[in-house]
């Protein structure tokens, strides 16, 4: 991750200013924050109904991921990427992006879920069974802070504090608020990113339409992300089906065993005391 980080050059995201990013943790809803904010962005360029490129195209090549891209590129023709996406640390970011002024929308969801998607994503990238990745050594990896992006807690807390103290800059979206109430949700998106939809457009179902078309049943459904592969860099190749698993709130319960509940309970109200964020 380190040689990652170094890669950054520091000195080449001034045009982000007033624009979008999207951040988070893996496994949090990344696919899904990125669908809705592109066809949300793009939504006057492109007729959703049957000409969006996200029906022929992976939302991560829609929105690419800030540690994958080819920089000069970018220097080039940066009208190109109406957003960008990144797991990366707060804490990790080139100078020149925090200090961009760029909107951050961070999305976030209940950490047993999380866990359990980890889990599987990361299993299947290695090609390993679920016998020979048992899912206790996962969890306890995970409790211990053992992730590619670093531990879960700081990931989120580092973003959380730096929204303290510039409300206006970050938007935090809970996994499970967008899934209960996509309407609302979407609609505060729209409106942070500074493309909210008129009264017309509502009329015209042109949220619902943008709601229908990037949820997971219909982007599951997608023959192209049913196969194939998605390149993000030269070095890391996966198939696309990997993005799409469940989806489901709750599926932790199929997973932790009652003593897993606790620590991780225990856990998190350590980790997040007198935060003001609650992760359950």
């Amino acid at each position: 991750m380190e040689e990652l980080y170094k890669k950054l050059p520091q000195h080449t995201y001034s045009w982000l200013q007033g624009r979008a990013t999207l951040y988070n943790c893996p496994k949090t809803g990344t696919t899904w924050q990125k669908a809705l904010s592109f066809a949300i962005l793009t939504r006057e360029k492109f007729d959703h109904a049957a000409g969006s490129p996200l029906l022929t195209t992976l939302p991560h090549d829609c929105v690419r991921f800030l540690e994958n891209l080819h920089l000069a590129k970018i220097k080039e023709n940066p009208s190109d990427l109406p957003l960008l996406g990144t797991h990366l640390p707060y804490s990790s970011l080139p100078k020149s992006v925090i200090a961009s002024n760029c909107k951050i929308v961070y999305i976030y969801r209940n950490i047993k879920d999380v866990i359990v998607s980890y889990y599987h994503f990361f299993r299947e990238i290695v090609n390993l069974s679920e016998e020979n990745a048992p899912f206790e050594e996962a969890f306890d990896d995970f409790c211990r802070g053992i992730s590619i992006f670093g531990p879960y807690w700081d990931h989120i807390l580092e973003y959380w504090k730096a929204s303290q103290e510039r409300p206006d800059r970050f938007l935090f979206l809970k996994y499970e608020d967008l899934k209960k109430d996509a309407s609302s949700n979407v609609k505060r998106l729209a409106e942070f990113i500074e493309c909210p939809f008129s009264v017309e457009e509502e009329k015209a179902g042109v949220l619902e339409n943008i709601i229908k078309m990037c949820s997971f049943d219909s982007l599951s459904n997608l023959e192209l992300n049913k196969s194939g592969m998605y390149q993000a860099d030269e070095a890391f190749v996966l198939e696309r089906r990997l993005f799409f698993r469940k989806a489901k709130d709750g599926d932790w319960e199929n997973y932790f065993t009652d003593a897993m509940k606790e620590k991780i309970d225990k856990l998190i109200d350590e980790k997040m005391s007198g935060t003001g964020l609650l992760l359950k």
